[in-house]
Order: C-alpha cells, then sequence, then structure tokens
C-alpha cells in the first residue's frame, strides 16, 4: 500500500518500511507516532485530505543535517557576512498505512 502524507509543509510519498526524514518532531526515539493527513492512500485521493485513513510510524532518531554555509556579499560597500545552518530533522520508519 503505498500513500502521500503532508507534514512540516512537506509532502512525501511513502511505503510500508520506508525512512523517511522530516522536519523535527517533538516525539522521543522509540515513540509510534500517527500522521493523519493524508492526501493520497491506495490511489484514493483527499479533497484535501482521506478520511479515516492514517500513517503510522516510529521515530528513529533526531539529529541535524550537514552545516550550509550562508556568505553575503556586497561590492563596493566592504560588507560581508559569514553564516553556518545545520537543519535539524527527525528520521521516521513508516510501519502501516490504514484507509478506508
Amino acid at each position: 500500500m503505498k500513500a502521500v502524507i503532508e507534514t512540516g509543509g512537506k509532502q512525501y510519498y511513502v511505503e510500508e518500511g520506508t525512512v523517511l526524514y522530516v522536519e523535527k518532531m517533538d516525539a522521543e526515539p522509540g515513540k509510534v507516532i500517527e500522521f493523519d493527513k493524508v492526501l493520497m492512500a491506495n490511489g484514493v485521493v483527499g479533497r484535501p485530505y482521506v478520511t479515516g485513513a492514517k500513517v503510522t510510524a516510529e521515530v528513529i532518531k533526531h539529529g541535524k543535517q550537514k552545516k550550509i554555509i550562508v556568505y553575503k556579499y556586497n561590492q563596493k560597500k566592504n560588507y560581508h557576512k559569514t553564516q553556518g545552518h545545520r537543519q535539524p530533522y527527525t528520521k521516521v520508519q513508516i510501519k502501516s498505512i490504514v484507509s478506508k
């Protein structure tokens, strides 16, 4: 069974067993969470969400992605600024997809 879920302002195409890196969630590792914003489940498209459908997942770990460097520069103004950023994430594994 396949589904499209929405979390953290992004959409993800998932199957059972899929491992995802999503925006950081407030759940501890080992905890089971449910995604109820299911846009499509088993070929049924919702308006905007499929009623009665949910996707359960297990939180594996939390972490931060690789550092990206943000560099700002204005020529002839003697302005330059370097800044680094690491986006936090939550790694989840999809356990089951349920739709009616």
